[in-house]
């Protein structure tokens, strides 16, 4: 039997373009498990708030997959932290344009979808399988911000989901102590579009050191800490240095605007505006390109669940330098595909980056060690297969959940 799988994505439409306001590693991995999945055969609808209204209402990618955008009462863009409140409105408009019991399986992304999923579930008795994208828990450990609302929420969803999807060990000890022995957790990678990110003929080996990050402007990325760091290496090297930033919803990108410690990125970026480059959203074309050029990718996140840009950086051939924290300590094998440090430690940032500033031989042998296994470990046939048998297994078998708007 052909199976047709409804995912729910709030915030996460996957043909938006990425490294907007809202718009990452959900997305993407949305839209390529989809993408993965059709090509195993199954038949996806992507569910999603309707936050660009130039976009179509129901829009077809791949052969048997569609995006179908609900406005819940909110046409346009809306914090993704506000849509819990738009979510009676979004299920009711969703029951009007989609049969929803047409579906075998629900899987739903991130918290605010899981809340819905949780619904349907219930209503009309299909499988829920879930994947938190991140969690509140990591996030309160990583920055000190507790969301007392969204960690009951998601508390609940880790326990009333049929199965749930981490996608790293270690994002699967973190559900199974924070949700404990209710959770039904399993581990499934994420994936790199290898067609896009792959090593190519390109001039890092003969340049000045090029470094670059990827992702939303945002404090808990640690961009500050980045720019912090560069700024000290590229005094050390006598101004000898580049940094590529790319992220943001315009082709100019002033940092400063975008974000909430003004003061302390403009104090960062001083002195550096000619060796840094703002260069926006980019597609993921563009990235692997940016990728290919760099000595090494930087993710000096706070805290992240996987960290798609150091897989898909690494699947290009390049070591990236990481905050050992959540998923990234997977993703990132610490002396053989790339560097380990502390976040919001710009000295620790800075000496790693020294390293592979000065030991080209060592940021090659790194950069080659991670694309093989970037190879291995990111395949997105491979994980369509384990997440269709994930499927398979649940067909039939949910139980009943109580929960109601």
């Amino acid at each position: 039997m052909k199976k047709k799988v409804l995912f729910i994505s709030d915030h996460g439409d996957p043909l938006a373009r990425l490294g907007g306001k809202q718009s990452g590693g959900q997305n993407n991995y949305v839209k390529q498990l989809a993408l993965a999945l059709d090509q195993l055969g199954l038949t996806i609808d992507v569910v999603t708030h309707w936050s660009n209204p130039n976009t179509p209402q129901i829009e077809g990618f791949g052969e048997n997959c569609r995006v179908i955008r609900i406005a819940g009462g909110h046409k346009g863009y809306m914090n993704k932290s506000e849509m819990v409140k738009i979510l009676p409105a979004f299920y009711k408009e969703m029951k009007e344009i989609i049969p929803i019991d047409t579906y075998d399986i629900i899987h739903s992304h991130y918290w605010i979808s899981g809340l819905l999923g949780l619904v349907i579930k219930n209503n009309f008795k299909i499988p829920l399988i879930h994947t938190s994208h991140s969690l509140a828990i990591a996030k309160y450990r990583g920055t000190g911000k507790k969301e007392t609302t969204r960690l009951h929420a998601e508390k609940n969803i880790l326990r009333k989901a049929d199965t749930v999807i981490a996608t790293t060990t270690n994002e699967k000890d973190l559900i199974e102590s924070f949700a404990g022995p209710k959770a039904n957790v399993v581990v499934s990678s994420i994936g790199v579009n290898q067609n896009i990110f792959y090593p190519y003929a390109r001039k890092r080996w003969r340049s000045a050191p090029v470094f670059s990050f990827a992702g939303r402007l945002e404090e808990t990325k640690g961009i500050v800490t980045l720019l912090q760091a560069f700024k000290q290496l590229n005094t050390n090297l006598n101004h000898d240095i580049k940094l590529i930033i790319a992220g943001g919803d315009d082709e100019e990108v002033d940092l400063v605007n975008f974000a909430p410690k003004k003061k302390e990125l403009k104090e960062a970026v001083r002195g550096i505006e000619n060796n840094v480059m703002f260069v926006g959203s980019k597609t993921q074309e563009e990235l692997a390109d940016i990728f290919n050029e760099s000595t090494a990718v930087v993710v000096p996140s706070y805290y992240e669940s996987f960290g798609m840009v150091a897989a898909e950086a690494q699947a290009c051939g390049t070591p990236v330098i990481a905050s050992g924290v959540g998923g990234l300590q997977n993703v990132v094998s610490d002396g053989f595909t790339g560097l380990h440090v502390e976040p919001k430690n710009p000295d620790h940032l800075l000496k790693a980056m020294s390293i592979l500033s000065k030991d080209k031989y060592l940021a090659k042998e790194l950069g080659q060690q991670a694309a093989e296994y970037s190879h291995k470990a990111f395949n997105w046939e491979k994980i369509a297969k384990q997440m269709d048998m994930t499927y398979e297994r649940l067909i039939g078998t949910n139980e009943h959940v109580h929960a109601s708007y």
